[in-house]
């Protein structure tokens, strides 16, 4: 029996999430550093993401696939 849930979460990470914003990349180590505007922000700003992160609240950006 196949499972139809298996890799069902493969690419939704942040580098294609329509909250995730792009905004520098870090000079040294090449690392691309993003915000996630999903939520109102804290008191620290809107929280750092990778592009490689995830999170339950993911939504696909067309734009970016």
């Amino acid at each position: 029996m196949e499972d139809n849930w298996k890799h069902r979460s493969v690419g939704m990470v942040c580098s294609s999430c329509i909250f995730s914003v792009l905004k520098e990349k870090n000079t040294s180590d090449g690392q691309v550093i993003g915000r996630c505007r999903r939520h109102a922000p804290a008191m620290n700003g809107y929280p750092v993401v990778f592009p490689d992160d995830w999170c339950g609240d993911h939504k696909l950006d067309e734009n970016k696939i």
